[in-house]
């Protein structure tokens, strides 16, 4: 879940009182334990973010767009511009200093997606109009500057090491209320499947986080970056003791790209894969117990070129072991087309590198300033072996659907298959804008799903 602004009024708030124990009278005050030191170090590396953005346009009364009904209004009624007007939107995050010479920081994509205006406040009450370098959806980072000197930034931690059971820092700007300080421990690591996002390798931390904390820091008691913290798991919408970070390597890997490319690019080796079970590896004959599977082999693709098989157990990729088949899609998803890959693979109990180079996904994306906004956030591509109902039936293929898009809203999810738009069939992308583009709106999709099948109307 991610983290929506609450706003919060003065009846909601309840603080209470706790009356405080008597310090140990032996105890000096350098020999107290404390946080302070630390926080009072880092704290001014995170900062405050607040955004304008605009939503939907709001509907006017149909009776002004009635000629019938105009006659009813007075003069200065029908004179009135009859455009529908923009509501605007606001919303609180937070965000992480790392370079504080060139003004870089860190936080969410969700924190300052579809904003006009963003605002950074640092903790000695500077505000800054913030420029988007880049951002990348499916890890769900995004990369800031700020025109300012005299910044604290926090120094980035190998997040590899991070074990569970290392104590951890939070800081953020949850409910909008301010910079607030919160602490606990790595619960987990390698956490994904969770369905947040695209890219999922999550720290999971029981230091208090909450709505509002997006972007903010997740850090190490040597007040060393671990992580950006990301969302909650909260079935009542509050904290529970469940939290997610992106860890810092990965989000390093995004920046570095965004500062040397300006965008990501993410390809692909073509194939499926699943995680190597024990049941899997006896069958297999192999004594590894980590690893990922791969199940097929996209014709076509660059995996196909380089002899991988169905089968083939993948345990390492440019010498890092892969423990499972969320672990592989990372590492490929970090790389950018063309980039050289070599898999170490176990096929029938023997140990094989493969080489070859990361390639183009071949989808086409109907996105923002497309000739259909309706679909924004769906990529179409080609019905081919990836999708189980190839060779079944004709259509597009819905690669990726992003979550709060219009496709995505219109019912659209990965896997669909198009087999009509407007009780036309399609077989590209090109044909459904071809479709539309002639019959206009509404779109009326014929679905394949699974075993099922369904017409979504789209306006």
């Amino acid at each position: 879940m991610r983290f929506p602004l609450l706003l919060l009024t003065p009846i909601a708030l309840a603080v209470t009182l706790l009356a405080a124990a008597p310090a140990h009278a032996h105890l000096t005050e350098d020999e107290v334990p404390s946080l302070a030191p630390l926080v009072k170090e880092s704290a001014p590396a995170v900062v405050n973010i607040r955004t304008v953005g605009q939503l939907e346009e709001a509907p006017q009364h149909p009776f002004f767009d009635n000629p019938f009904f105009e006659r009813f209004f007075g003069e200065r009624e029908r004179e009135r511009p009859r455009r529908r007007q923009p509501r605007r939107s606001q919303a609180a995050g937070s965000g992480v200093i790392v370079d504080a010479e060139r003004g870089y920081l860190l936080t969410n994509q969700h924190v300052i997606a579809d904003a006009h205006e963003i605002a950074v406040t640092l903790t000695d009450g500077r505000r800054f109009e913030a420029e988007v370098v880049g951002a990348d959806p499916g890890t769900d980072v995004a990369l800031l500057k700020i025109d300012a000197d005299s910044l604290s930034a926090m120094p980035l931690a190998d997040s590899d090491a991070l074990q569970v059971g290392d104590y951890v820092v939070a800081i953020g700007n949850p409910f909008g209320l301010g910079q607030t300080v919160t602490a606990g421990i790595v619960s987990a690591v390698g956490r994904s499947g969770l369905g947040i996002e695209s890219y999922e390798d999550f720290i999971q931390t029981d230091a208090a986080i909450n709505f509002g904390n997006s972007g903010g820091a997740l850090m190490n008691l040597r007040g060393e970056l671990v992580g950006i913290n990301t969302a909650i798991f909260a079935r009542a919408g509050g904290n529970i003791g469940i939290g997610f970070a992106i860890p810092i390597n990965m989000a390093r890997q995004i920046m570095d790209q965004l500062l040397t490319h300006g965008e990501i690019q993410r390809g692909r080796i073509g194939v499926q894969i699943q995680d190597l079970t024990p049941d899997l590896a006896e069958a297999l004959g192999t004594t590894h117990q980590k690893g990922a599977v791969v199940a097929q082999v996209i014709s076509g693709t660059p995996a196909e070129a380089a002899g991988l098989q169905p089968g083939d157990v993948v345990v390492e990729m440019n010498g890092e072991a892969v423990m499972g088949s969320s672990d592989l899609r990372n590492m490929v998803g970090m790389l950018r087309v063309g980039d050289a890959v070599r898999l170490t693979i176990v096929r029938e109990g023997e140990s094989i590198a493969i080489d070859l180079a990361v390639g183009e996904i071949g989808e086409v994306a109907l996105g923002a300033g497309s000739q259909i906004p309706q679909l924004e956030g769906a990529v179409f591509g080609p019905l081919d072996s990836s999708s189980p109902l190839h060779g079944k039936v004709k259509g597009v293929l819905v690669v990726t659907v992003e979550t709060d898009t219009p496709a995505w809203n219109a019912g659209l999810r990965e896997g669909d298959v198009i087999v009509s738009a407007n009780r036309r069939p399609v077989e590209t992308p090109d044909e459904i804008i071809l479709v539309v583009e002639e019959t206009g709106l509404p779109i009326l999709l014929n679905v394949r799903r699974g075993d099922g099948a369904l017409f979504l109307l789209i306006r």
